[in-house]
């Protein structure tokens, strides 16, 4: 057995093997396996897909299903909001990229949607929204933008919006202002910068730049990824999705910030377990692991994915892979 999977009490890679998805099996193989399997495009014609494809407006968007909060709709974007969840489907679990047409379409949307100032506005009215804007970014990245102007952009918005200690918060939050058509509808508010980091908005920011390999190395995105890691199983500074019980309520794609989503892009950051809190994350879902190598976690979301367990499985895995390498290539060192 492999050196990151000698620590779980059964080996993971024959339910994602066998799991009858074949992108659940390619990037099984490709990324836990190291195979050499060529491009993701054949899981392009995946019914999935073709679906998400035929539901896609002439505008390159996705139509908000309907439901609740319909008294926000007058400010809140939800074409953006949907157009972001679809995007992520696309990218994050068939590996579609700009050389598909309507990811192409989509981005033209999202960029659309981009302020002249870099930030992604809409999905909170008139609100800057650090963590939707970093969202938005890591899946273009993902999908082949990051060379694009308008994706570096963002990013150097993004290293203007952080708190004095280095963190990310959601500028109306940090004035207590309500969550309200009028608030979100009218004046863009500046924020109060002096006041802490929230971890749910750092831990969004930082998958783009984990995603971005020119801005890994950063000295401000390893502090903020310690700021992060610190406030593992706590409770936020701001209200909303606040309690400790967030961290580990898990979503595949990765949507709010949770356990799962903090660890691959801290992982993916160059941080493993000689950092203590790091090191207690990933323990976390080492005991939890189940006798048939995968996992049962708590879903937040699910999108209606009956398998939804094994891409949290597969998530797993990659980071426990990577911090795994990175451990034994140290010890290869000393040796």
């Amino acid at each position: 057995m492999k050196d990151w999977r000698r620590a779980l009490r059964a080996d993971p890679l024959p339910p994602l093997l066998q799991s009858g998805h074949p992108a659940l099996e390619y990037f099984a193989r490709r990324d836990l396996l190291d195979e050499d399997l060529g491009t993701p495009e054949g899981l392009w014609c995946h019914p999935v897909v073709a679906g998400l494809v035929r539901r896609q407006q002439p505008d390159g968007s996705w139509k908000y299903p309907g439901g609740g909060k319909a008294h926000l709709r007058p400010v809140e974007d939800y074409s953006q909001l949907e157009t972001y969840r679809c995007l992520g489907v696309l990218v994050e679990k068939f590996g579609a990229t700009r050389r598909m047409a309507a990811i192409r379409q989509a981005a033209a949307f999202l960029f659309s949607r981009q302020t002249e100032a870099g930030d992604f506005r809409g999905i909170y009215g008139n609100q800057s929204s650090p963590n939707y804007t970093a969202g938005i970014i890591e899946l273009l990245i993902k999908a082949g933008y990051a060379a694009d102007r308008r994706t570096r952009k963002g990013m150097r918005w993004l290293i203007s919006a952080r708190q004095e200690d280095g963190g990310w918060a959601i500028p109306m939050s940090t004035v207590g202002a309500r969550w309200d058509v009028k608030t979100l509808g009218g004046p863009t508010l500046a924020g109060d910068r002096s006041r802490p980091f929230s971890h749910l908005a750092t831990g969004v920011v930082l998958r783009a730049f984990a995603a971005h390999p020119a801005y890994r190395p950063s000295s401000e995105v390893r502090l903020a990824g310690a700021l992060l890691a610190s406030r593992f199983f706590l409770k936020d500074a701001y209200p909303g999705r606040d309690t400790p019980e967030f961290w580990t309520k898990l979503t595949y794609p990765f949507w709010f910030t949770d356990l799962l989503s903090a660890l691959d892009s801290l992982s993916l950051l160059g941080f493993g377990r000689e950092n203590p809190q790091i090191a207690r994350a990933l323990d976390w879902f080492v005991e939890r692991q189940g006798a048939n190598g995968t996992w049962s976690p708590t879903m937040l979301r699910s999108g209606g994915d009956n398998q939804a367990g094994l891409w949290i499985a597969l998530a797993i895995c990659r980071v426990l892979k990577r911090v795994g390498g990175r451990a034994a290539a140290r010890r290869a060192e000393r040796a």
